[in-house]
């Protein structure tokens, strides 16, 4: 049987390296092709190029073949190259760190990441990057060893994210995104609202929470912060944090650094999945840490962990509770198939301290902020915080889209199949490490992983569902930390040497690992390319076939950015004596000083808008709809503002109606275009003439 599935793994191994190289030639093909007219539509430059390429890949190609059916001959081969990895191994660290480098700075910071998108051609230099470096670390004379494979994949999967992760970094003074912009006005708003023209004993209102503005706006401290500053700082925390979770997760790990650094590594790589808010991020990586820490600082710091968590979000509050209690029942070592009394009582207490921490402690705060009336001091503590009447407003209302959780045009896969995807491979490792009795779990550690991930699955879904979500994973945010804990406790179960020894894993499974190793990476391997080089759009048009310039996505040119600036700066000085001055969007052109002395005006934020709309809240546009029926405002700064209502068969295609619905439609019928900037996506708008009646555009 071990040998015909050693065959059978053989001929789809060749199978699939020949379908690699055919599609990276043809993609390689469609590029070269169009450049010119030396040869058909070839360059002279770009035949060579192509032949060369054909070339490498069919030499590369029979070389694996061979390789595959004859790994006999190589025996010779091996071993000579056993002895230059072993002479030059100081090298290879150099050699590993090139090779780490190069498909980052290739794919997304030169224009090459913008004309080989290809899913062929990028498979090929993921893959040629793999086997290299897992062949020049391997150890003895296997030409590449099981270990070094998942490590080489775990590196390059870390790689592509992190820089992904870091691609916004850029001092581009418009928003990157719908409300990218306007993200980091708000984190200004904590450690930098001397930056604005406002009353310093007014508070200025914005959506993000309290735990979200201190973690983005930290760098607010530094003088001059530029805009592309905090852009990488923005990018770190959507690293670090998780990097925090894996160091606290494999602390037991530290002894070996090479398995520790892999662990947390793979850590990053499974939660980027989401991605996961960093407030959550931390209270889970402080929830790891106190993981058989003793009691006397575990209890109060995973109250702590609960009490911030809920801070941030109420669907939170009881995670670190959930985690710790998981953490400490389903991680204890069994005595004759039993749980001994300590641990029952460890997991426990902190779960219960969790729940303080998230529910209860929230409600028992505001005590101390007010006169209490003692008579009634029971009813007090139940209306505070989180109650039944708030939940349950929380829940309802917002409209409930439950096609999301189906294939749909915001989030092709739709949450269940995404979801599946991310962590299918993971479910089926651990299921076949418990099935197989390679991880011992009696009745209630396995009552505990199940309840707290079905709790944590069910929370995710419903808020999946959520009018404004649904577009990624990240509302299945603790489930999905809840699954990485998981996989620590089988880790350090069982796990840890049945995993890295390939020789005692039947080729299924090692295909399952390889994939949940390769899947997780897959959405910033696509992502990683540039969008600058606007100013050799036409070359980029000609060597991608793409239909013209904007299809390209590209940012403007200096040029065109620097009159974009120029106008704005303009319309602002001719406006800035008559009245207020309201910036909807990209009011990070406040922030960071590309248009300066404009007095703040904090009320109607683009978030915030959104978030009322798609809350039908008429009680909030009231005040909205009078001042622009009175013309406050005599300037607004928006995005284009367009008024096309569409079905679900559009990329949330409900939230756009809800924002043309209470937005949109009012302000276009007080005010008109005066100057729409395209290029950098921004809109200019003046009050119109006369006495207006727009009763039938309000809602």
């Amino acid at each position: 049987m071990d040998r015909k599935n050693k065959q059978l793994g053989n001929i789809l191994a060749i199978l699939g390296t020949a379908i690699l190289l055919y599609g990276a030639c043809l993609e390689f093909y469609n590029v070269a092709w169009g450049t010119g007219v030396w040869l058909g539509e070839y360059s002279l430059k770009w035949f060579m190029l192509f032949i060369v390429f054909v070339f490498f890949c069919v030499a590369l190609f029979l070389g694996i073949t061979f390789l595959i059916w004859m790994p006999d001959k190589f025996i010779v081969f091996s071993t000579r190259v056993a002895v230059i990895r072993e002479r030059i191994f100081f090298l290879r660290w150099l050699l590993a760190v090139t090779l780490l480098v190069f498909p980052v700075w290739f794919l997304q910071y030169s224009m090459w990441g913008i004309v080989f998108q290809g899913l062929y051609i990028r498979a090929l230099i993921w893959g040629t990057v793999v086997f290299i470096i897992a062949g020049i670390f391997t150890k003895g004379n296997s030409l590449i060893g099981w270990r070094e494979f998942l490590a080489a994949l775990i590196l390059t999967g870390s790689a592509f994210s992190i820089a992904a992760s870091l691609s916004g970094a850029s001092n581009y003074p418009f928003s990157l995104g719908w409300s990218e912009g306007n993200r980091l006005w708000d984190y200004s708003t904590v450690f930098g609202r001397a930056l604005y023209d406002y009353p310093v004993d007014r508070s200025i209102p914005v959506l993000s929470d309290r735990s979200r503005l201190l973690v983005g706006g930290l760098p607010f401290i530094i003088p001059d912060l530029t805009i592309g500053m905090e852009r990488f700082w923005v990018g770190l925390t959507q690293i670090l944090p998780y990097f925090f979770v894996g160091l606290a997760s494999f602390s037991k790990s530290a002894r070996n650094k090479y398995t520790w650094l892999l662990t947390i590594l793979w850590v990053f790589l499974f939660l980027k999945q989401g991605p996961i808010y960093s407030p959550l991020v931390l209270c889970a990586a402080l929830t790891a840490l106190l993981w058989r820490k003793p009691l006397w600082i575990s209890i109060p710091l995973i109250i702590y962990a609960g009490y911030a968590a809920q801070a941030s979000r109420f669907t939170w509050m009881f995670a670190p509770g959930i985690w710790i209690g998981m953490l400490e029942l389903s991680g204890a070592a069994l005595l004759n198939g039993k749980l001994a009394a300590k641990h029952w009582a460890r997991a426990i207490s902190l779960g219960f301290a969790g729940f303080f921490g998230g529910f209860l402690l929230p409600k028992i705060m505001p005590l101390f902020e007010k006169n209490v009336d003692m008579a009634d001091i029971g009813g007090q503590i139940a209306s505070a915080g989180n109650n039944m009447q708030t939940i349950t407003s929380e829940i309802t209302h917002q409209p409930l889209l439950w096609y999301r959780l189906l294939p749909n045009s915001t989030y092709g896969n739709g949450i269940l199949l995404g979801l599946l995807i991310a962590v299918g491979p993971l479910l089926i490792i651990l299921i076949w490490l418990a099935i197989n009795k390679k991880w011992l779990l009696n009745i209630w550690q396995k009552l505990a992983i199940f309840a707290s991930l079905l709790a944590f699955l069910a929370v995710g879904l419903v808020a999946s569902t959520k009018i404004g979500g649904g577009g990624d994973l990240h509302n299945m945010d603790m489930f999905l930390i809840g699954l990485m804990f998981t996989a620590v406790i089988a880790w350090f179960n069982g796990g840890r040497e049945l995993i890295l020894d390939g020789d005692q894993l039947p080729y299924w499974i090692k295909a399952v690992v390889i994939l949940s190793l390769i899947l997780p990476a897959l959405g910033p391997w696509r992502q990683m390319r540039s969008y600058n080089y606007g100013e050799k759009s036409m070359a980029l048009v000609t060597l991608t076939d793409a239909p013209d310039e904007k299809s390209l996505e590209l940012l403007p040119s200096q040029e065109k950015i620097d009159t974009a600036l120029e106008t704005i700066e303009e319309e602002i000085s001719l406006a800035r004596q008559k009245g207020d001055i309201l910036f909807i969007d990209q009011r990070q052109l406040l922030t960071f000083g590309f248009v300066t002395k404009i007095p703040l005006v904090p009320e109607y934020e683009k978030k915030v808008l959104m978030n009322e709309a798609l809350s039908s809240n008429s009680a909030y546009f009231e005040p909205f709809y009078s001042d622009l029926a009175a013309h406050r405002f005599v300037l607004i700064i928006s995005e284009l503002l367009r008024t096309p209502v569409k079905d679900d068969s559009f990329q949330f295609g409900e939230e756009n109606n809800a924002w043309v619905m209470w937005v949109a439609n009012p302000i276009l019928c007080y005010y008109d275009e005066k100057t729409t900037l395209k290029e950098v996506g921004v809109q200019l708008l003046v009050p119109k003439d006369g006495q207006l009646d727009c009763s039938e555009q309000l809602p």
